[in-house]
Order: structure tokens, then C-alpha cells, then sequence
């Protein structure tokens, strides 16, 4: 356990950074795509033929590509892109296509979940928002939203688990993340079963940490609903 020490005998302290990295990259991408996420759903939701086809495109293209493929895209060519559309000269770093790449990704995943769960408010909730005489604004504000949230709560922490396992892709980049760091150590001590084993503890954490936090909030959301919900 000596390779563990935070000094420098051990990569205890090279491990810790890199599970800072990783929960930087997880939490910034997943609140992109939670943004993004939201206003695609809305797209996915309109009428006009041109944004409905817009939703299909995007979302049959980034649901059905690798991540991995879409963070070597824009690492790779986002600065050649760049440059040529725009005369722009810019540094993509291995944690900017990260972040991008991941947020792109699962905010199509975000978007499916919002939508699914516009569609299952029941008819009565819109009838009975146009029966008070409430406007578009106030009805999706005080009616629609807050039944959003709680129906797609479980949706979006499926999203936010995976967004922080699929962290670990953009190691192949060349991001030092906990994957990354596991692998230098790894590599360095002769020891791949510890390090992983390590590695693998802390996203278990990450985990379980994710699911108890989601119930709680699951059971706050559903407050005064308990028994429909059968707890």
C-alpha cells in the first residue's frame, strides 16, 4: 500500500488530481448538456417540420456514434475547422474536447428525456391550465415544469452516470484524468491491478454516492405523493 502514499513515494497524490480533473470534466459537461439538453427537448417538441428535422438528425447522428469518435472529431479537427470557417486560431486542450464532446453527445440524451416526459403529463394537466385562463408562460412555469422535473429525474441521473464513466474516454486524448493517472502508475510500478482496482473504487463511489443523492431528491420531489409512488 506503500505506492498509495501522498509523497514522493507513492502516486497517492498524482491519483488525487486526477480524480479532480474528472469530476470537473463530469460536472461541467453534464451541466452543458443538461442546458443544451432542455432546449432541444423543447425543439424536439415544436411543430415546425424544419426543427423537427433538425431533432431526427441530431439526434440520430450523436445517439448513434461512439463517444469516443466524437472527442477524437473535435480534438483532432475542431481547430482546422475552426480556422478555415472562421480564420479563428484556437488551442483545443485534451479537457475543452472533453467537455464539448461529452456535452454534445449526451445532451441528445437529455433532450429524449425531456421530451418523454412533456409527453407523459396527462391530458388534463393542459386542459385544466387552459380552463384557468392561464397564459402559455405562467402554464409551462407553475403547471408543466414542475411535473417535468420529477418524471424525468431518474432519466437525467441515468445521463449524468454515464456522462461520468464515459470521463474516462478522454484519457486516449491524453488527459490526465484518474483513468490516465491509474494507467501512468500502472505502468510504472508494475502493478495494473491495484491502480485499476483503485480507479474502479472511486467511479464505484462516485456511484453510489450519485444514487442515494437521487433518491433523496426523488422522495423531496414526490412529497405528498408517497403512496402513488409506493414508498
Amino acid at each position: 500500500m506503500e505506492l498509495l502514499n501522498f509523497d514522493d513515494t507513492g502516486y497517492g497524490d498524482e491519483l488525487l488530481a486526477g480524480v479532480y480533473i474528472t469530476i470537473r470534466l463530469a460536472l461541467l459537461s453534464f451541466l452543458l448538456a443538461l442546458i443544451l439538453g432542455v432546449v432541444l427537448g423543447i425543439v424536439a417538441l415544436a411543430r415546425n417540420r424544419l426543427l423537427q428535422a433538425f431533432w431526427r438528425t441530431y439526434a440520430s447522428i450523436l445517439m448513434g456514434v461512439p463517444s469516443i469518435l466524437v472527442v477524437f472529431f473535435l480534438y483532432f479537427n475542431a481547430p482546422s475547422l475552426l480556422k478555415s470557417a472562421f480564420g479563428l486560431r484556437v488551442d483545443v486542450t485534451p479537457f475543452v474536447a472533453g467537455v464539448a464532446a461529452l456535452a454534445i453527445v449526451y445532451a441528445a440524451y437529455v433532450g429524449e428525456v425531456v421530451r418523454g416526459a412533456v409527453l407523459n403529463i396527462p391530458r388534463g394537466q393542459w386542459d385544466s391550465a387552459h380552463a384557468l385562463g392561464l397564459g402559455k408562460l405562467p402554464m409551462w412555469w407553475l403547471i408543466i415544469l414542475p411535473q417535468v422535473w420529477r418524471i424525468s429525474l431518474p432519466g437525467i441521473t441515468n445521463v449524468w452516470m454515464t456522462t461520468l464513466k464515459d470521463t474516462a474516454l478522454v484519457s486516449l486524448v491524453g488527459l490526465t484524468d484518474l483513468v490516465r493517472m491509474a494507467d501512468i502508475a500502472a505502468a510504472a510500478t508494475q502493478k495494473p491491478f491495484l491502480f485499476y482496482i483503485v480507479a474502479g473504487l472511486v467511479y464505484v463511489v462516485f456511484s453510489g454516492l450519485t444514487m442515494l443523492g437521487s433518491e433523496r431528491i426523488e422522495r423531496w420531489a414526490y412529497r405528498g405523493q408517497k403512496k402513488s409512488r409506493g414508498y
